[in-house]
């Protein structure tokens, strides 16, 4: 009787996964998986950065340009003090200082947007370099500072061509205000100084017939009476043809004919007439 051969069982190529093995390579893909995410997370981070380097800073806000000042004055020591009062503004720029003569503006360094002039009380008869230096000067607007309270002198000055006059015994963040707003195609004066020049300005006219200013006013249209009453408001040259839907040059060609038709000579004047004629608001 033959035996049958003996069966061997081979263990298998494999081993059993046990609970620690099990363990084991679970903490490993988790520590895969947590180095692939920090990489992942760093390389957002430095794109996120770099995005917000590249797009989302905020633009550096362009500077704004300076007004340019020049000084005019008879007094060395006047102007001095001015121009260092003046310097310490960041948006002013001084670009020269000069006795009061037209000629003065060829010596500055630049075309000046202002120019200021300092006026004694006792300069009352010697203001008719004014026009010539205003003619000059094309483009440029004046501020007078004076010390003069004669409601004559300032209406003088108006008739002259200034845009701005400041009592100099107002502070000085005054000064700076007029400067700002004549700048900006506005008239200043204070209101004391206001109300001496309309009682100044309407006395002149007391001799006048009511109704020959009446005849001068009725031969306005519509469309200037509105342009007089922007420019008595405060409003310049450039804002009163945004709200009129018009060109700036159309704005300039109907004040010239307002200048003919109301016999005054410059913005200034206007606005004063308007005033005392009830075509405008005076403020406050």
């Amino acid at each position: 009787m033959q035996t049958s051969p003996s069966l061997k069982i081979q263990p298998p190529p494999w081993t059993p996964r046990t609970r620690e093995s099990s363990v084991t390579v679970s903490l490993r893909l988790k520590t895969v998986n947590s180095t692939v995410a920090r990489r992942s997370l760093g390389g957002m981070a430095v794109a996120g950065r770099a995005l917000m380097t590249d797009s989302t800073k905020p633009a550096t806000p362009p500077a704004c340009e300076s007004i340019r000042v020049l000084l005019l004055g008879d007094y060395p020591i006047v102007r001095s003090a001015l121009r260092l009062l003046l310097e310490r503004q960041p948006a002013i720029n001084i670009v020269g200082e000069n006795a009061n003569r037209a000629g003065a503006v060829d010596r500055a360094s630049e075309p000046p947007d202002i120019i200021l002039i300092d006026v004694d009380s006792s300069d009352g008869p010697r203001l008719d370099f004014l026009p010539k230096l205003l003619a000059r000067a094309d483009g440029s607007r004046t501020v007078i500072l004076t010390s003069s309270r004669d409601s004559e002198i300032h209406q003088r000055l108006v008739r002259l061509g200034a845009l701005g006059v400041v009592p100099k015994e107002l502070p000085a963040e005054m000064l700076f205000k007029a400067i700002e707003k004549v700048n900006a195609g506005e008239i200043w004066m204070d209101r004391s100084m206001m109300a001496g020049v309309l009682r100044a300005m309407s006395s002149a006219k007391g001799a006048h017939k009511k109704d020959s200013e009446a005849k001068k006013i009725a031969t306005l249209t519509k469309r200037e009476r509105e342009i007089v009453a922007l420019f008595g408001a405060g409003i310049d040259s450039k804002k009163a043809a945004k709200r009129l839907f018009v060109s700036e040059t159309t704005v300039r060609h109907h004040l010239t004919a307002i200048f003919d038709k109301l016999g005054v000579s410059n913005r200034f004047e206007l606005v004063f007439y308007a005033y005392r004629h009830g075509l405008a608001k005076p403020p406050g």
